[in-house]
């Protein structure tokens, strides 16, 4: 009776596990990512949140673009160009700031396929006065790109801007701010960046430290640098003088990031004090799981090092999507590891993250 008993549970167990992977492997079926994503852009695209030009839905409509390259589709294609027209193709009204220009990764996209010169000339005008006026701080550093945050918002929309129109001086001036914000931020013992000066000045005092006494390094801040590298990676010819620093910088952070990654896949809010933030935060995931993902595409990550990484990552990633294609799990607008969130809370960012990741898993050969 025993043995029967002791049989059926092992069939059981073997049934239950067998179930499990077969569903693991579905979540890397091409057609099932195309699925997922289509999803996700028609559930975000009716449930928009903020300013058309807002910071937020530039790094949403990065991952519409990539959905659309990814996809195809048709539907996700006019979304894109309904929101250009919309906006009149124009940035934000602050000519000085990184988050006013995001939205402009998804113009330079489109204009790559329609090449009408209205799609980019706002940037071109915008960026004419960015890169002569100084940056009109109150008591913040002279520097134009004084948060992490900003190397996604506006490293990418400047390169891109140089491989459609051929004027070099956008990637010479990307370097020159980036590594601003570099030597600024970038902490070369945790190869991790700070979220801001705040937290650079003040890293010895105890009133800025996690509770675990541990310095604060944001995963989301971190995520969207890792993403701002890969999409600067992305448009730099490979023969350009200055590649081989991002190139470095990807395989730093990624080699750090690895070692934080969390058992469900995910990286917490605050990647030194994981314990002190239990469910795991989708955007910064989302764009840690795509540059990863990208760096072995493209050769510059170790495949066999950090494809079971991604693979981790993008199965954490999707047991926060639901059915409808809410994305779950995103960590509300703020400028630290401490607001709240929840298997409910959603922002469109969160959306272009998990967008941003499955246009490169889809890639990935097995």
């Amino acid at each position: 009776m025993k043995k029967i008993i002791l049989l059926v549970l092992l069939a059981c167990f073997v049934s239950v596990s067998f179930a499990k992977t077969e569903n693991t492997k579905k979540l890397f079926n091409h057609g099932n990512i195309k699925k997922n994503m289509k999803k996700v852009v028609a559930w975000q695209l009716k449930n928009p949140n903020h300013e058309p030009t807002d910071w937020t839905n530039g790094a949403f409509y990065a991952g519409v673009s990539a959905a659309w390259e990814t996809t195809k589709s048709r539907d996700i294609w006019n979304a894109m160009v309904d929101m250009g027209n919309k906006n009149g193709w124009k940035p934000g009204k602050r000519w000085y700031h990184a988050d006013d220009i995001a939205i402009c990764q998804t113009y330079i996209d489109v204009y790559k396929v329609e090449k009408k010169k209205e799609m980019i000339q706002p940037l071109i005008d915008t960026l004419a006065i960015f890169m002569k006026k100084p940056y009109p701080s109150k008591g913040v550093p002279s520097i134009k790109w004084w948060w992490c945050d900003a190397l996604f918002m506006g490293p990418p929309a400047l390169v891109k801007l140089a491989a459609v129109t051929g004027n070099t001086s956008y990637l010479s001036y990307t370097d020159e701010l980036f590594k601003e914000c570099y030597n600024l931020l970038y902490d070369k013992e945790e190869h991790l960046f700070a979220r801001d000066i705040k937290y650079v000045i003040k890293n010895d005092s105890k009133d800025i430290r996690e509770a675990n006494g541990k310095k604060i390094f944001w995963s989301r801040g971190n995520g969207w640098v890792m993403g701002g590298i890969v999409r600067v990676l992305q448009e730099l010819p490979a023969n350009y003088a200055g590649r081989e620093f991002y190139v470095n910088l990807l395989r730093e952070m990624s080699a750090r990031l690895k070692d934080l990654q969390q058992a469900d896949g995910l990286w917490r809010a605050s990647l030194l004090d994981p314990e002190a933030y239990p469910g795991g935060e989708v955007s910064g995931s989302g764009f840690d799981c795509y540059a990863m993902a990208w760096g072995i595409n493209n050769g510059i990550l170790d495949k066999e090092t950090y494809l079971p990484v991604v693979k981790k990552a993008w199965i954490g990633l999707n047991k926060c999507v639901k059915e409808d294609g809410h994305v779950g799990w995103v960590q509300p607008i703020g400028a630290d590891p401490k607001k709240n969130f929840n298997a409910d809370s959603w922002e469109v960012y969160g959306s272009g993250a998990f967008l941003l990741a499955g246009s490169e898993v889809i890639k990935l050969k097995k």
